[in-house]
């Protein structure tokens, strides 16, 4: 029998730590437990909010609705061959914990994903990425759970729409299916390490690593992410909270002439992305402290809740943010966080 609990805080449900309430709240540990969910009234009365570990939503006043949370969880082989292994974990499994279990058994593709916040069951929806990897290279597939009908579906690899911070799971499908597991595809030798990205490299040359592996890669990440970014138990946020944008490469040959240290990746198509961080730095914005909420001094993209903030407060500072990098560069950010 499910249990469906009332008027509950969702301070300590999402990274921000903003006291919302929920007017209903369940948590979900068996596709069973599901399908009785979604035959209840206040299921079928009232708006829902499907939430992960809480790292990647601003919620700006409370929810009245029904919030329900993964609680899935168990981390399985479902197959392997003398390359590849393929590894299932329950959507409510935190992503940080699966990356180190597959470390710990020599597993590669996720190594530089480590310490992203969240849950596993959000990191397909979201694209998650970081260090020249994204969780789409290395996704199998997914099983979800439509939530007007109770039907079981995997969707592979390319049913999932991957873009850049993007899927089919915030577009088409959003709010339509109960994501239940993934199925990663790693590597069980001859590993690729991706160590593109200077700041990776800089961290193996600090220690002598001339043939890192794949460990070495998660650790170097993780020194990384954090001298960069603050841990959420700490002061409250939710990693980067904006998208870094995509531009024509003749408008950014405008700005060059009067910033040309702006840090700019070629994607192909006349395209770059553009640092956001940078971006927001130029405006004067990093480090800034606004009362109880500010920018992080050490990183322009994190925007952070110093204790008692409100959701609220952290909307109007981003949109503020979004106003001056549109009126100095010409640029338009969007949020990577989910506004509630």
């Amino acid at each position: 029998m499910i249990q469906i609990q009332e008027n509950i805080s969702l301070q300590y449900f999402n990274t921000f730590g903003i006291d919302a309430k929920a007017r209903y709240f369940i948590e979900v540990s068996t596709d069973e437990a599901l399908q009785e969910l979604l035959h209840h009234t206040i299921f079928r009365n009232n708006k829902y909010l499907i939430l992960g570990g809480g790292s990647n939503i601003l919620f700006t006043k409370n929810f009245d609705g029904l919030v329900i949370k993964s609680a899935m969880t168990g981390i399985t082989v479902t197959a392997e061959n003398d390359d590849f292994i393929f590894v299932r974990a329950g959507s409510g499994e935190n992503w940080h914990q699966l990356v180190m279990h597959c470390l710990q058994h020599n597993w590669g593709g996720v190594e530089n994903l480590s310490l992203i916040p969240g849950t596993a069951g959000a990191a397909p929806m979201q694209n998650i990425g970081a260090y020249g990897v994204e969780i789409q290279n290395v996704i199998e597939n997914v099983n979800g759970i439509e939530l007007s009908t109770g039907t079981l579906r995997t969707f592979t690899n390319s049913d999932c729409h991957f873009n850049y911070r993007e899927s089919i799971f915030k577009q088409e499908l959003k709010e339509k299916y109960f994501i239940s597991s993934i199925t990663l595809r790693l590597t069980k030798k001859k590993h690729h390490l991706n160590t593109s990205y200077g700041a990776i490299q800089d961290v193996l040359k600090q220690h002598n690593i001339a043939h890192p592996t794949i460990q070495h890669v998660s650790d170097a990440v993780i020194a990384i992410r954090q001298s960069k970014l603050p841990d959420p138990r700490v002061i409250g946020n939710a990693g980067s909270f904006f998208k870094n944008p995509t531009a024509h490469e003749k408008e950014v040959e405008l700005i060059k002439k009067e910033y040309p240290s702006i840090p700019i990746y070629p994607i192909g198509n006349q395209n770059v992305k553009v640092a956001a961080g940078w971006l927001i730095e130029q405006c004067g914005w990093k480090g800034k402290k606004l009362g109880n909420i500010g920018v992080h001094p050490q990183q322009a993209l994190v925007l952070v809740n110093y204790g008692n903030g409100n959701g609220e407060e952290i909307f109007q500072l981003a949109m503020k943010i979004q106003a001056s990098v549109k009126e100095k560069f010409g640029i338009t950010l969007t949020t990577e966080v989910n506004i509630i």
